[in-house]
This record gives C-alpha cells, sequence and structure tokens, in this order.
C-alpha cells in the first residue's frame, strides 16, 4: 500500500483490475435511473385535487392583539354578598316594594309579587323541600342535590319562588321548558341533561301539572329519553310554614354551582336569559315580565308597559323590536321618553342593526332617544360578554363597521370597498364588562392569539360567567379553563378564559364587534360563511307566496346567484316546507340541531326540493386517466413469479373414470339413465310437488316418468311431425309435468327449450318474452298444459303478440291412454341435449347449447360435490327454467337416483313458511333455493321464530342450504337469514351460494366435504381502479366479499386481464376465466356469430399455457390462497366473485359495481325498499322503490343524493321515487336494470317524484 500525494499526476496504468475499477466508476458517473414513481403511475392514491391556494387570497397583516381590560370592578360597602342575602335583606327592610309583575294573555297586569311575598314563600319552599317530602325520619333532598323547574314563561313568579326557595334550600335548579308532547324539538336533549344531572325531582305549578300530557292512566307521559321523575307542586297551599325556630342558610358567596342553565352542546341554544333577574333582585328592581303568549297577542305590549309604567330599562329581542314595528299604528298616544336603556339582548346578530334603525326610526318621534339602544353579546357560557352603555345625549353614535363578506369569509377584516351587496354591516356590543379581560384566539386548532385586523373567538375571563358543563369535565376544559398563546405557542399567562362561542373582534377604541357564532360556523373549501349571514340573504330573496313546480328553479336560481355573488357559495340543496312546520324553540325560534335532524333523518317532509350538486361539489377525486398498457403480459406474468406470488388459478376435484361397464351404460346419457332405473328399480320415488299447503299433489317414479315420456315422445313424432334436431318449446309451470316433458323430448331425438310461462294476470308484459324466445329458437312446436294453451289463443294474448302465427301447440294433459310405440332415438356426445335461454341482468336475451356429454359431466360433477345417491332426498326451492336451477330441478335426480321434494317458489306467497316446514318436516340435509325464496322468508318471517318454533319447525337437521345464483354473493341477505332462523336450530355454517354463468351453469357450488365459505373485506377504492386490496374488517370503505362455493369437480378456473388475455397473480382482479368439460358449446343465434362464439367458449390466453381452450364467464374476481385445507390436505384456493363485467358502470373514468350504489341507498331511509342505478348521457340515475307514505318521497332525494356523494364520490344525476313493484326482477332474484333504464327513458314508470340535480 502507498500513498499518492493529492496533487500527483494520476498514471494509466493497464491491468485487468484496474479495467474493472474504470468500469466501476463509470457506471456510477451515468445519470441515475428515474425513480419507479416515473414509470408507473399508481392511481390507487385516488388524490382529491388539492385547490391550489389563491395568491389573492387576503391574509392578516396586523400586529398580535393584546388583551383588552374592562374598567376595575369598584367594591360597594354593605353590598349583600349572595343573592340569597339580597332577597332576605330586601324581603325584610323593603318587604312591600314590588318585585315582579307577572301579565295575563291580553297584557293587562294579572298579579304583582312584593320582595316581603318572594322572601315569605321562597322561605316556605325551601322548608317543604328540606323537611316535608319524604316521610317523617326521611330526607328526600340534601344539599347538592339536582331539582328540574318546570314552569311556563306566562307565569314567572311561580319560577321565581321555586327558583329561589332552591336556592335558599340549598338543591341545585336546574330550569327546562314545560314539554307539551313526545315530538317536541330537543325533548331527548332535555332528557339526557336531567338524566346526567341525576335529577330525581320536578317543581311545577299545579296548572302546568294539569296540562301536561298524560296516559291513558292518568300517569304523566314518559317522555323521551327522561328519567323517572317525582311531580311536585309548588303553589302556596301546598307549601308548609317553617317553625319560628327554622331559619334558611344564607350563604356568602363562592363558586359551588348557583344553578344549570340548559344548554345543547351540539348547538350552544341558550334558553333562559337569568341576568337581569338576578341583577334586579340583587339591585331592589320592580321587572314587568311579558311573556312570548302576550308578545303573540298583542305585539305592542311591551312598549305599552314602558309608558304606563316608565320604565327605564327595557331588555328585548329583535323579533320584539320588528313585532312592535308592525303593530305601531294601532297605538299612537305612547312615550318612550322614561327608557335610559333598550338593551338588545340578540345584539350579536347580523340584522340586529337594521331592526335597531327601523324601531328608532319609527318611535323617534314617541320620545325614543337614538342614544339609549344598547346592544349586548351573551352566550350560555360566559353569560354577558358585552353591552353598550347608553350614550350622552347628542353626543355622535357610535360609528359601524361596514365590512367585506369576501374578508370575513377567509377570517380577515377588510373594509368593503366593492357592490353594497357584499357588506356586512355591523353595530358594536360596546365595551368588554366591567371586572374581565378579553381575547380573541383561533377558532380552530389551538387558542393561539389573532392579530389585530383578524376575526377569531371571543375568550373572556370574569367571576361573572359559567364555571363547568355539569358533568363533562373533558368538554369543560376545552370551553371553561383556555389559556391563550402566542404564534410561538407560548401560554401567554395563567389565567384561564372561558371560551363565549361567538366569533368578533375589537374596533377601534375598545369596542367589541361581533359578526357570528361559532356554532352557526360552515366551512365551505377552506372559506368560513356564517349560518345568520346566509338566513339574512335568504329572507332577502323577493318573497314568493307560492311556489309553484315550475318557478321552484328560478327561486333557486334567483337564491342560487345571490349566494354566489355576496358570500360566494353554492347553494347544496333548497327545501321549502309547508308554514309552521319546521321545529320550533319554545319561544318560536326556529331549532337549528332538530331542523337538521329531521333532515338528515329524512323526516323534515318539503313540499318541494331543489339539489344543486353539480354545480356547488367542486372537490371530486380526480377523475382517473387510464394509463396506456406498456407492459405485456408476459411481464407481468415474470414479475409476479419474481413477487414470489402464484397465478392465480383453482381447480375442483378430479372427476375420474367409471370403470364398471354397467355403471358406464347407466352414466352415458340421462336418457339411458333414466331407462335403466325404470328397469332395475321401477317404484323407486324420484320426484313429490308440493302445493301452498305442504300437500303432496304429484309423485313420479322411475317408471311411470320413463312411461310418461314415452307418450309424449310418440305425441311429438305423431302431432307435431318433429323431426330429429328440431327444437321444442317447453311452456309449464313449475312441476312434474315439465319434467316428463322435457325427457319426452329427449327420447324423441329433438332439443328441448325451457320457457318461464307468461303471467296470466300479465300478459302484456310476460308474453313477448316467450314470442321472442320461440321466435330465436325456431320451435317447431310448443308442448304445454290445456290452461296455457287457451291462455296462448286467447284475445288479452292477441292485444300483445300475433297468435295466428304460433307453431303447433300440444297438449300434454290429453294424452292417449293406448302404449305408445317404441320411440327412441339414441343420442352421441356432440349432440345438443337442450338450449338455455336466459334475460341476463342487462337486459340481454341469450341462448346456450348444451350437449349430452356437458349433461353427463355437469351432473356427474353435482353428484360428486354433494355426495347424491339413491337414499339421499334433497329440497328445491326455486325457478327450474334456466341455468342450475333447472339442471337441479328436471336432470340431477335422474342422474344419480336421490328424491327431490319440488317446491314451486309461487305457492310461497301464499304460504310463507312452506319451505321451511318441508325442511323440518322431511328432516332434509340439502336444500337448494334462490334468493328471492331467501328474502321471502328474511322479510315475512324474520319477527315469527316463536311461532315457528311452536309449530314444531326444527332446523338443526339442514347440513347445507345453497342459493343458486349467477351474481356476487348477497352477503347480508344470507348472514341475516343465518341470524334469524338460528332460534329455529339453523346452523351457522349451513347457508352457502353457488356460482355460474352463461358459458358455464356450475362453476362453484359448496359441497359436503371441505373448508367453510372464508369473507374477505376489499377496499372499494382499489376496485374501482380494477385492484384488489384486502383490508381489516371494519375498515372505512371496506366491502365484505364472500366465496362463492367451492368449484366443481372437473373445473378449472383462472383469473385473466380482460384487455391483455395473459394470466394474473393471486389476488389480483381480473375476469374469471373456465374451463370444464360441462362447459356449454356455444351461443345459439340465428345469424351465427361467429366470431363472438370464438372469443366466448373458445379462447385462448395470450401467454402461459398456450394450448387449452377456456370458456369467458363475462364476471370480475379474484382467486385467494387461504390458510384452510381441502379434502386432499393442500390449502384451499377460494374465488370470489365481484361483479359482472357488462353491468358495471363507468364513471369519471373508475369503475363502479352498481349493487355497491345500491346497496349505500338502500341503507339511506326505512322508506327505501329497493333501488337500482344505471346511466343515461353521463348522469347516474337512481330509482328507488317508496314503502312508506308518499310524504317521504321528497324526503329521499337529498338523503340518496348524501349517501351517494359521501360513500363513492358520484353525484346523482337523476333521482327516481317509485312505487314498490316497479323494479323489474328476474327468476333468479336479480334486477333488469337495463329494462328499468328502457322504462325511464320510454317515460313508463308512473313515477311518485322526479328530481333533477342541477
Amino acid at each position: 500500500v502507498y500513498a499518492v500525494p493529492f496533487n500527483a499526476p494520476v498514471v494509466p496504468v493497464s491491468s485487468r483490475v484496474s479495467t474493472k475499477i474504470q468500469q466501476l466508476l463509470n457506471t456510477l458517473k451515468r445519470p441515475k435511473r428515474p425513480p419507479l414513481s416515473d414509470f408507473f403511475t399508481d392511481d390507487a392514491e385516488e388524490i382529491v385535487e388539492v385547490p391550489q391556494p389563491d395568491p389573492n387570497t387576503p391574509k392578516p397583516e396586523g400586529r398580535q392583539i393584546i388583551p383588552v381590560k374592562g374598567e376595575p370592578l369598584g367594591v360597594v360597602s354593605n353590598w349583600p354578598p349572595a343573592l340569597q342575602a339580597a332577597l332576605a335583606r330586601w324581603g325584610a327592610t323593603q318587604g312591600k316594594s314590588p318585585a315582579l309583575t307577572a301579565l295575563d294573555i291580553t297584557g293587562k297586569p294579572l298579579y304583582t309579587l312584593t320582595y316581603g311575598k318572594l322572601w315569605s314563600r321562597s322561605v316556605k319552599l325551601a322548608y317543604t323541600l328540606l323537611n316535608k317530602l319524604g316521610t317523617k325520619n326521611e330526607q328526600i333532598l340534601k344539599p347538592g342535590d339536582r331539582v328540574a323547574l318546570v314552569y311556563p314563561n306566562s307565569d314567572p313568579g311561580m319560577f321565581w319562588v321555586a327558583f329561589y326557595g332552591c336556592l335558599l334550600a340549598e338543591v341545585i335548579p336546574v330550569p327546562i321548558e314545560v314539554p307539551l308532547s313526545r315530538k317536541d324539538a330537543g325533548i331527548s336533549q332535555v332528557g339526557f341533561l336531567l338524566g346526567s344531572c341525576g335529577v330525581g325531582l320536578a317543581l311545577t305549578s299545579e296548572i302546568c301539572l294539569k296540562g301536561l300530557p298524560k296516559t291513558p292512566t292518568g300517569e304523566i307521559l314518559q317522555f323521551k329519553g327522561w328519567p323517572r321523575m317525582k311531580w311536585v307542586i309548588t303553589d302556596s297551599k301546598y307549601l308548609t310554614k317553617p317553625s319560628k325556630d327554622w331559619q334558611p342558610h344564607i350563604p356568602t358567596a363562592n363558586t359551588d354551582p348557583a344553578y344549570i342553565e340548559v344548554t345543547q352542546l351540539s348547538n350552544l341554544t341558550c334558553v333562559f336569559d337569568m341576568g337581569l333577574w338576578h341583577g334586579a333582585v340583587m339591585n331592589r328592581i320592580h321587572t314587568i315580565s311579558v311573556p312570548y303568549a302576550v308578545m303573540k297577542a298583542c305585539p305592542l305590549s311591551w312598549v305599552q308597559r314602558v309608558h304606563i309604567h316608565k320604565a327605564r330599562v327595557a331588555l328585548v329581542k329583535c323579533r320584539d323590536l320588528h313585532w312592535a314595528m308592525m303593530a305601531h299604528r294601532e297605538q299612537r298616544d305612547i312615550s318612550l321618553a322614561s327608557l335610559r336603556m333598550l338593551i338588545v339582548a340578540d345584539g350579536a346578530n347580523p340584522w340586529s342593526v337594521s331592526s335597531c334603525d327601523a324601531f328608532l326610526n319609527k318611535f323617534q318621534s314617541h320620545g325614543l332617544k337614538p342614544e339609549v339602544i344598547c346592544p349586548c353579546a351573551t352566550s350560555p357560557e360566559a353569560m354577558t360578554v358585552a353591552i353598550r352603555r347608553s350614550g350622552v345625549p347628542g353626543a355622535p353614535l357610535p360609528a359601524r363597521a361596514i365590512l367585506s363578506m369576501g374578508g370575513l369569509s377567509h377570517g380577515v377584516i377588510r373594509v368593503n370597498t366593492e357592490d353594497k351587496n357584499s357588506a356586512l354591516t355591523v353595530q358594536d356590543v360596546g365595551h368588554v364588562m366591567p371586572g374581565a379581560l378579553m381575547c380573541i384566539v383561533k377558532p380552530d386548532g389551538p387558542p393561539q392569539l389573532c392579530k389585530t385586523d383578524e376575526i377569531g373567538e371571543i375568550i373572556i375571563n370574569s367571576r361573572a360567567g359559567g364555571n363547568m358543563y355539569y358533568g363533562l369535565p373533558g368538554l369543560t376544559k376545552n370551553t371553561f379553563e383556555v389559556i391563550p398563546v402566542n404564534a410561538n405557542g407560548v401560554p401567554i399567562g395563567e389565567i384561564p378564559f372561558v371560551r363565549s362561542g361567538l366569533l368578533g373582534f375589537v374596533g377601534p377604541g375598545s369596542l367589541i364587534f361581533v359578526v357570528g357564532k361559532i356554532e352557526g360556523l360552515l366551512m365551505v373549501s377552506g372559506r368560513r360563511h356564517n349560518a345568520d349571514d346566509l338566513v339574512a340573504t335568504a329572507l332577502a330573496v323577493e318573497p314568493v307566496k307560492t311556489v309553484y313546480r315550475g318557478s321552484l328553479h328560478s327561486v333557486c336560481l334567483q337564491y342560487n346567484l345571490q349566494s354566489l355573488d355576496i358570500h360566494q357559495v353554492g347553494l347544496y340543496c333548497l327545501a321549502l316546507v309547508p308554514a309552521n312546520t319546521l321545529p320550533k324553540t319554545p319561544l318560536g325560534g326556529i331549532h337549528i340541531s332538530d331542523t337538521k335532524q329531521f333532515f338528515l333523518e329524512g323526516n323534515l317532509h318539503p313540499c318541494n326540493i331543489l339539489m344543486c350538486p353539480h354545480t356547488c361539489v367542486t372537490n371530486l377525486p380526480k377523475p382517473r386517466q387510464k394509463q396506456p398498457v406498456g407492459v405485456g403480459p408476459a411481464s407481468v406474468m415474470v414479475g409476479n413469479l419474481v413477487a414470489g406470488k402464484r397465478i392465480a388459478q383453482a381447480a375442483g376435484r378430479d372427476l375420474g373414470l367409471i370403470e364398471d361397464q354397467d355403471l358406464v351404460r347407466k352414466h352415458q346419457y340421462l336418457t339411458e339413465a333414466l331407462q335403466w332405473r325404470a328397469q332395475t328399480d321401477p317404484d323407486h320415488v324420484l320426484y313429490i310437488l308440493l302445493n301452498a299447503k305442504g300437500v303432496t299433489v304429484g309423485t313420479a317414479t322411475c317408471v311411470q316418468l320413463h312411461k310418461r315420456a314415452e307418450k309424449i315422445a310418440a305425441a311429438l313424432t305423431e302431432k307435431g311431425s318433429i323431426n330429429t334436431g328440431e327444437n321444442v318449446v317447453l311452456l309449464y309451470p313449475p312441476g312434474i309435468d315439465l319434467i316428463a316433458a322435457f325427457y319426452g323430448c329427449l327420447y324423441a331425438g329433438c332439443v328441448p327449450v325451457n320457457v318461464r310461462p307468461p303471467h296470466p294476470q300479465n300478459l302484456a308484459a310476460t308474453l313477448p318474452t316467450v314470442r321472442m324466445i320461440i321466435d330465436v329458437s325456431k320451435a317447431a312446436c310448443i308442448l304445454t298444459t290445456q290452461n296455457l294453451m287457451r291462455t296462448l289463443r286467447s284475445k288479452e294474448a292477441a292485444a300483445s303478440v300475433n297468435v295466428k302465427t304460433w307453431p303447433t301447440i300440444i297438449d300434454t294433459d290429453d294424452l292417449p291412454r293406448r302404449r305408445p310405440p317404441q320411440i327412441y332415438k339414441p343420442p352421441t356426445a356432440e349432440m345438443i341435449a337442450y338450449l338455455d335461454f336466459s334475460v341476463s341482468t342487462t337486459g340481454m336475451l341469450t341462448g346456450v347449447k348444451i350437449s349430452h356429454a356437458a349433461v353427463s359431466a355437469l351432473c356427474r360433477s353435482i353428484k360428486l360435490q354433494c355426495e347424491l345417491y339413491s337414499s339421499r332426498q334433497i329440497a328445491i326451492c326455486l325457478d327450474p327454467y334456466c341455468g342450475l336451477g333447472f339442471v337441479l330441478w328436471c336432470l340431477a335426480s335422474v342422474y344419480s337416483g336421490h328424491q327431490s321434494i319440488l317446491i314451486p317458489p309461487f305457492e310461497l306467497e301464499t304460504s310463507l313458511s312452506l319451505w321451511l316446514s318441508t325442511l323440518s318436516q322431511y328432516r332434509i340435509r340439502d336444500t337448494f333455493c334462490s334468493y328471492s325464496v331467501m328474502e321471502l322468508c328474511t322479510k315475512g318471517l324474520g319477527t315469527q321464530t316463536d311461532l315457528l318454533k311452536a309449530r314444531g319447525v326444527n332446523l338443526s337437521c339442514v347440513r347445507s342450504c345453497v342459493v343458486i345464483a349467477e351474481e356476487r354473493p348477497r352477503l347480508a341477505l344470507t348472514h341475516s337469514f343465518s341470524k334469524l332462523f338460528k332460534d329455529v336450530g339453523l346452523s351457522s355454517r349451513a347457508v352457502s351460494t353457488a356460482f355460474g354463468s352463461r358459458v358455464n351453469l356450475a362453476i362453484c357450488l359448496q359441497g359436503t366435504t371441505g373448508p367453510d365459505p372464508c369473507t374477505v373485506y376489499v377496499d372499494m377504492k382499489s376496485l374501482r381502479h380494477d385492484r384488489v386490496r384486502l383490508v381489516e374488517r371494519g375498515a372505512p370503505q371496506s366491502l365484505p366479499l364472500m366465496e362463492s362455493g367451492k368449484i366443481l369437480p372437473g373445473v378449472r378456473v383462472i383469473i385473466v386481464n380482460p384487455e391483455t388475455r395473459g394470466p394474473l397473480g393471486d389476488s389480483h382482479l381480473g375476469e374469471i376465466w373456465v374451463n370444464s368439460p360441462h362447459s356449454a358449446s356455444g351461443y345459439y343465434t340465428i345469424y351465427g356469430e361467429e366470431s363472438l362464439q370464438a372469443d366466448h367458449f373458445n379462447t385462448k390466453l395470450s401467454f402461459g399455457d398456450p394450448h387449452t381452450l377456456w370458456a369467458r364467464t363475462g364476471y370480475l374476481g379474484f382467486v385467494k390462497r387461504t390458510e384452510l385445507l381441502d379434502a386432499s390436505g393442500d390449502r384451499h384456493d377460494a374465488l370470489f366473485v365481484v361483479g359482472s363485467l357488462d353491468e358495471t358502470l363507468e364513471l369519471r373514468g373508475l369503475r363502479y359495481h352498481p349493487i355497491d350504489i345500491e346497496t349505500s341507498v338502500s341503507r339511506a331511509h326505512r322508506s327505501i325498499a329497493e333501488s337500482a342505478v344505471f346511466t343515461w348521457t353521463n348522469l347516474l340515475v337512481v330509482v328507488s322503490e317508496l314503502c312508506g307514505s308518499e310524504q317521504d318521497a321528497l324526503d329521499l332525494v337529498p338523503l340518496i343524493t348524501n349517501v351517494v356523494l359521501e360513500e363513492h364520490h358520484l353525484i346523482v344525476g337523476v333521482v327516481v321515487i317509485v312505487d314498490p313493484g316497479v323494479i323489474p326482477i328476474n327468476s333468479r332474484g336479480e334486477k333488469q336494470r337495463m329494462h328499468l333504464r328502457d322504462s325511464f327513458l320510454a317515460d313508463q314508470l308512473d313515477p311518485i317524484y322526479v328530481a333533477y340535480n342541477m
């Protein structure tokens, strides 16, 4: 080793080692590869487009605010230390002084309570409460207990006595409004308050108690959420005079709770303004109470009282000013010259300025002086925050702030220089209260001090406010113990402040301005809007007396434009409700939280509604831009292998070979299996058909079925002149005739086409489908019953189709009794056994060809999976017209020899318990049903499990209950069914699902062996991006998926990318492809679309295994290897079906499955029975069936729009509310969404209401 000096010349050395080092250096000099994100855009990271901050947004520029001090609170000598002491002093020394005058409903004085009477009655009540409520030695109330005060505001005298009686008894009064009914606004919140305060006693007056709602037995109604309470009447005649030596305890001032004021934490609504009453008693003032009921009857009554009593102070609300102005012309000789202060209690509202100005303008001629108007700001937590004092006569009035609404929405104070419509004029509410300290802090996050030109929450430190939320220590700490911090987050001191819930700023001269409330703060697109300001704008819109449906758009447009111009906020929903139907507070204001609750629960019942989500929802996720596929299927496969992922494929058990020649003959074809059974076991009963009463109405032994089939074959040859290979339509209700006709066709060598018969009560809708299948299949003949033959030729049928061009109709009810000639045409393996026609959920009629070889392979596969043999019994309750339902109804018993009990599903309409009773009566181990049957039982019998138990229904015998379907398993329904009928012995492991498609009728079927179906949870956002991301149970936006049964023997499935046709890895979403000996041979079409045939039935992978022929199911799904072991001891591969490719909706570049949106919609309201979605010109249309009252129809519109927006980030374009039964459903219980779409476009739905969202 030697060292080279730093500046020594580098001598090139020619050796292998140095060459290698040189290559390494060159490699390091090369530019680095771009990061993976440059190659691959992961759009699963569904980013909500973050709006870039506008550089022109106004920002606060002032210095940090300094806390504002009120003037010092002077100490007055000989001042009573507490309210009780004040009352005791005035009661003893000034007993005849008037304390309170109450008015009757006409506005005339009813009685006057003096300080002497107030003191003596309060003492009597205190003595009664402490000594006379329980038995002799038992004291019901202890100091510190909470007591409810229930008095109408028209009887303030009784309330005062009760309030001060409680204070003297050292119990804590909790004043509440008089409950009028169970449906009062906010009644359950009051109940929660009473319960959390531990209130067990309520004080009230005799008249009030008589007026409370009662049960038929005369007891007071138990209100929603209220604790059980003892009611005590406080009228004087029921009170006991205390003994001479008893004196109430008069405390000095302390911090113990004096009373509890009703406050709703969800929307801090002050119910009682008690401050004036306390001040009145403390200062021996005479109070005249003008109740709300008097104000409604005589709006000018308070002005008259001021005039008559020469009152110096009046405490009113803006509404009282407004009402007095409206009634002013009735009274001319009144004088308000005596007023020194006209305190406006809600002076912090945005409309208080105009009310005060208008009132002054009207009453200045009656002696009202401009300087006496004193707006104040109050809150339940901080009590009186600020109050303007009356000014010096002749001095200039305080200046107003004319603020820019745009600036306010950004939380800054800017003088308005634009259009006057976008200005907010605010009057001050005076200075900080004496002895108090005030700050302005940011309304969200830590309590950081605002700048001088910034809007924030007013917080106050004062001895004259509330000090806690009763029983809520966490909320108390955040509200009553706030320590402000500076810009660096350092506390500015140790003094605790109380949050007032008011938004405002400190103006010139330390005047306080309030511009809104925290509870009314609406955050929209990062900007703050005050609910009261929006209400003021709404009230300023030209009033429209009657709004018809046609003009609602113009009203909305007018309000929308005003809202946008003035507040720069879009209107999401405009609901017009009938007059006086909004929930009201006891004093006539609108109960905000209950209104919101009604809206969200769908109980508002508007008479018209308009949603404008398209115009105002601006923060939807970015539409997905599909990336060009630069990676081929081979790369994907290699990538999966490198990542250690197996290719997503799964297979059922091996079918195995049949070695015994006798069995070969028996299992070669179904026709031969039936003949073999008729010879070897002729009297074995294969089928039992039940009616609605559970009575056997038909049976078929092997020989009976064989002979009946022979007769039908003879009739086909003689009457129908049928040639081998011709198609014959079978038109039968579910039963044994259908089975016999099927085998008759096979015996005659022709191809049966099974068709659901038309509904006799609805021929117009059902007969055209029958006609279409007959025409498409080119049927040479129709086999049917006598009744259906009459229907086909009836006048009613002629109104829907041409009845003169039916093919030959053979009535199989009237076959000749003579022995038919031996007609049997043996088939070959490739010959078509039957055609399976079905209408898919997208409205496509597809017929597939099933060969004899496929029938035998399918029956053998089902036999192995379900362990079916001659001594077994199964029950079938599903429609036998297509798919696996037809196979189980008609084919499986003949092949395997088991006995099938047939229950036609339509019989359940008259006897709901038929299927379950049959399972119990026959001790059935295996049963097959459809989703519609399961839903019928769940909805109709779910509440009657006790009745079923009493009838002896016991389902503990059921080992497997399989739902036959061609869709994603309906997990919610199967779970509900299992839970509900667990009470009658149904095992939670019994219920499972099957899966088939048009190309292969049976891919999965839960058998008797193997693990139970497993459930996984998939992130719904990833599914929209054609991905699978497995999440934990209960994760937000998760979708539970259940395995669709076990893959049948002889079946192989593989998951394939539908675009590149390359195989995918485990747990990746792709199209399910199937390879099986029982796949269909192809579509039956008139024109024979060969390309479609090859693509769907005989297609090959683009990479991997190039020889195997696969059939494309058209369903998206994935395979996941589980930890469970199958029968062979290997790890089990589970197949999960997500949904049909044809059904999916492409919206904003994302793939949505209709069932997911429909599930969300159905959860939105109890009145939604069923719903279906489809697209129309890029708009999402939701059709919902209303099962409740028609007055609920308009309530559903916002709920449906909200739930789809929240859960799927989609805007609903059209909401259609229809009657139950309008959404068409096929025999398998699947929604026919495309038929519904066609009816919608043809205006044939006859909807209750259609909402076009703007």
